[in-house]
């Protein structure tokens, strides 16, 4: 694509765990007519099969195209989801927990946004949750304006006028609210991974904070869990 192309279709780029959020997130954003980029992340995470995961659902959910970033987030360490030597928690406990990724949103949106500007997209989708979720900084409502202001900032084309928005349409539901409107948009939650410690089949530990939340949602949706456990 050169600097001339002018793009004329809605164009989005979403980011893609292989979770039951972002793939709602997926669903939402093509259900308002976006042509979908999805992009997800092998960062050293001990959950790799959410990778496969991620490309199902970009298969199933019609995806223009999606993309894997190698990423060693491993090498800095600090969470259970990077490093082996953290045992993840099965047990609820005080404060943000061990599974915190340091800087994980803030590094993921920003490789987001350097692919929508050369896409020339303008929106960028991530499904950060702020009611039923981790207690995670970067999944706060805070974070995302503010990465929004420094994406307007920090590009040729915020610069120029062409500004991006960071949609995160999950903020304010709850588990079940995102679980039913999911339905409602036709995904397919077999195809999906939550769990921090997942086996390399996707099957589910059933006991992690991830888990927890997955499966209390679905409850209170009164809809069946198609996750499969170990």
């Amino acid at each position: 694509m050169t600097e001339q192309t002018v793009v004329t279709e809605k164009r989005a780029v979403i980011l893609l765990s292989g979770g039951l959020d972002s793939a709602t997130v997926v669903a939402m954003a093509r259900a308002e007519g976006y042509s979908c980029y999805t992009m997800s992340f092998d960062y050293g995470q001990r959950h790799r099969s959410e990778l496969d995961a991620a490309a199902r659902v970009a298969r199933d959910l019609g995806a223009i195209e999606h993309k894997v970033i190698g990423l060693n987030l491993d090498g800095i360490g600090g969470s259970a989801l990077t490093d082996s030597s953290i045992d993840v928690p099965e047990t609820l406990g005080e404060g943000i927990p061990v599974t915190y990724v340091p800087a994980r949103n803030t590094v993921f949106l920003s490789l987001a946004l350097g692919w929508a500007e050369v896409l020339q997209a303008r929106d960028i989708f991530i499904g950060v949750n702020a009611v039923d979720y981790s207690g995670y900084p970067d999944c706060r409502p805070e974070f995302v304006q503010a990465f929004e202001i420094m994406a307007n900032l920090a590009t040729k084309a915020g610069v120029e006028g062409q500004g991006f928005r960071i949609k995160a349409p999950l903020q304010n539901l709850s588990k079940a609210q995102i679980v039913q409107a999911g339905i409602k948009l036709g995904v397919d939650y077999s195809l999906t991974v939550s769990c921090y410690q997942a086996d390399s089949q996707g099957r589910a530990c059933g006991k992690c904070d991830s888990c927890r939340l997955r499966a209390e949602g679905f409850a209170a949706a009164g809809i069946t869990d198609p996750t499969r456990y170990f």
